[in-house]
């Protein structure tokens, strides 16, 4: 069975979805039969790469307020992360043009990599404050996990197709913000929901295999998201 996660590396609630997915999937009694695909979704595709702008500086010119305000907006986000092991430092994070992450997620997927790498991805964005915009960055972050990646990154073209292609599907789905979660083609999750609902999700979806793609209902199924517009916080 197949679960399709669209997400970006620069979404706290992708990050947030993506262990609660994985706290379920460890739960799931046939979890050897699950295949797991990261899909390549931007939420803000104009970030200049060559710009080293602090996330709060964003936020505070977006919503018209002080920096001080937008660090205190991050504090729901980084608790709601702790909640699930995961610690997020705001403060020095950095906005990044994730392009080059999605295209180097690609080759990694080609190589049985995803996995791994997703999680330094997201880990050195929310945690370290890597900036993803750099290329040298990815290049050190992907050989963490045995990935010469160099030529892709010098590649502009190279996987630029694949993931406009699933960023395409994405609308074609009806994504409007992410993490979004598609199960076995039968089932959507929208947002970060608690592991329970992946997991009964997940056991309902095993014991039916058929059908066509329903919307999961959930209470607040679509606070803990992130869209072009900004993440709910």
């Amino acid at each position: 069975m197949k679960v399709e996660i669209w997400s970006d590396f620069v979404c706290p609630f992708c990050y947030i979805g993506k262990k609660n997915y994985e706290q379920a999937l460890a739960q799931f009694s046939q979890q050897e039969q699950i295949v797991t695909e990261y899909k390549s979704f931007e939420l803000d595709p104009n970030v200049n790469p060559a710009d080293k702008r602090l996330t709060v500086d964003s936020l505070a010119e977006k919503y018209g307020i002080s920096q001080e305000q937008a660090k205190e907006m991050t504090k729901g986000v980084a608790s709601r992360a702790a909640e699930v092991g995961l610690t997020f430092h705001f403060e020095n994070m950095l906005d990044a043009n994730t392009f080059d992450s999605h295209r180097i997620m690609q080759y990694a997927a080609s190589l049985g990599k995803a996995k791994e790498l997703a999680e330094v991805l997201f880990h050195a964005h929310f945690t370290d404050n890597k900036n993803l915009s750099d290329r040298a960055v990815l290049t050190e972050l992907a050989a963490t996990v045995g990935l010469d990646v160099a030529d892709v990154l010098a590649n502009e073209q190279q996987y630029k197709a694949q993931v406009k292609a699933e960023e395409f599907e994405a609308q074609q789905l009806g994504v409007r913000g992410v993490p979004f979660f598609v199960i076995d083609r039968k089932y959507a999750i929208s947002g970060a929901q608690p592991v329970e609902v992946f997991l009964e999700t997940m056991n309902k979806a095993w014991s039916e295999r058929s059908g066509g793609l329903q919307a999961v209902k959930a209470q607040d199924s679509d606070a803990d998201s992130c869209g072009p517009d900004g993440c709910k916080v």
